[in-house]
């Protein structure tokens, strides 16, 4: 029996805010050129949804506690929906920045009330499975979302490819509001219980673990399309086919993340932060000729999400008494990363650096990010946690 309309629902949702979250890094040159600034201030768009998403997800997490979830959800993409409409209209530059920032609002919270809801349409024994179709939307829109909007984008103006992912908010607003049940299990936990849970060290060392892992990606990431133009030799149109790569790879590191982190957590992740920060550097040499650039682009993408499970496992298993609060402000500490990357290379670019400089940049913020984790992995060493808990 398949799964249920209401997963599909928020399936929806996670693609239309996957989309609107990445697709602006394929748009970087037209969004510049159109609205008359620099690659590394257009580049300073992918830091402001970051540091929304960052900003957002604690505060938004603290207003829907009490809210009935269906409402919440509803609530929450009716922001998202906001957003990309202003941005569909923006007039100048910093239209478009605030625009970006009110529509990363909504992303923390949804996903981080969205995966309690899922797992609550399903009998206990799919809850994974339930979760995982949820977040299915937001590796389709690496799959086929960043692509086509990029193409739409490059097509019919990159304004276009926000009305586009203003009318999927929509249509995920209206499954939502049909599809889910009105009465949901609502959490009955008391937030002064769960912000206990941060005064642990390690639950920080992990929230600062994905921050820098992460950070390495974007930081070269953001600046994926100038790259594969003006060093790569490709055309904007061929950028489409190597990030429909980008996002294939990202596929196959999620689930191969997942298998990784469930045999041996730590030594999985520092292994995956070590491959990336190899990749990375490679990059900065195979960028310069278009087959090898799209090769590595896709082995970049592997090594990219294979980190996600492994993060995110860290911080649930070292914040127990807390899933919830732990897994939304990982997704915030994700996008903190995101910011942090995509601001350390616009610097690395202004400075009058060449491109191909920026993939360096990014190899040491993942290098940080395994420094951070072999600290996290000796600390474990010394106080051993109880055996039923893996992380």
């Amino acid at each position: 029996m398949g799964f249920p309309l209401p997963l599909i629902a928020l399936a929806l949702a996670a693609f239309g805010i996957g989309t609107a979250e990445f697709v602006i890094m394929g748009l970087l040159p037209e969004v510049a050129a159109d609205l008359h600034v620099d690659i590394p201030a257009a580049g300073l768009l992918v830091t402001g949804y970051a540091i929304g998403v960052a900003v957002g997800a604690p505060i938004l997490a603290i207003l829907t506690a009490r809210m009935p979830r269906k409402p919440a959800l509803m609530m929450l993409m009716l922001l998202f929906i906001v957003g990309n409409l202003l941005s569909a209209l923006a007039p100048d530059y910093h239209w478009l920045l605030v625009a970006r920032v009110i529509a990363a609002f909504c992303h923390g919270a949804f996903f981080g009330i969205g995966a309690v809801v899922a797992a609550g349409l399903v009998p206990p024994n799919r809850r994974a499975q339930a979760i995982a179709l949820m977040f299915t939307g937001l590796t389709l829109a690496n799959v086929l979302g960043v692509p086509a909007g990029t193409a739409l984008g490059q097509a019919a103006g990159w304004r276009a490819t926000f009305w586009a992912v203003t009318a999927i908010g929509v249509l995920a607003f209206i499954a939502i509001a049909a599809a889910l049940p009105r009465a949901l299990p609502m959490p009955q936990t008391r937030l002064s219980a769960e912000f206990a849970v941060l005064r642990k060290p390690q639950v920080w060392l992990a929230l600062g673990m994905t921050v820098l892992g992460f950070g390495g990606v974007f930081t070269v990431f953001t600046y994926i399309a100038p790259i594969l133009e003006q060093v790569s030799g490709i055309s904007p149109h061929a950028v489409t086919g190597v990030l429909l790569l980008f996002g294939a790879g990202l596929t196959v590191g999620n689930t191969l993340g997942g298998k990784l982190a469930d045999w041996k957590l730590m030594p999985a992740l520092m292994a995956i932060l070590a491959g990336l920060a190899v990749v990375l550097l490679l990059f900065s040499y195979t960028s310069r000729a278009p087959l090898p650039a799209a090769i590595t682009v896709f082995i970049w993408g592997v090594f990219a999400f294979a980190t996600v499970p492994p993060l995110q496992m860290r911080v649930v298993a070292k914040a127990a008494e807390a899933p919830n609060l732990a897994s939304t402000l990982n997704i915030g500490a994700f996008n903190l990363g995101n910011a942090l990357g995509a601001w350390l290379g616009g610097v690395v670019i202004a400075q009058g650096a060449a491109l191909t400089t920026v993939p360096f940049a990014g190899a040491a913020v993942a290098l940080a990010g395994l420094g951070l984790t072999a600290i996290s992995a000796a600390l474990d060493r010394r106080a051993p946690q109880p055996a039923l808990v893996q992380g």
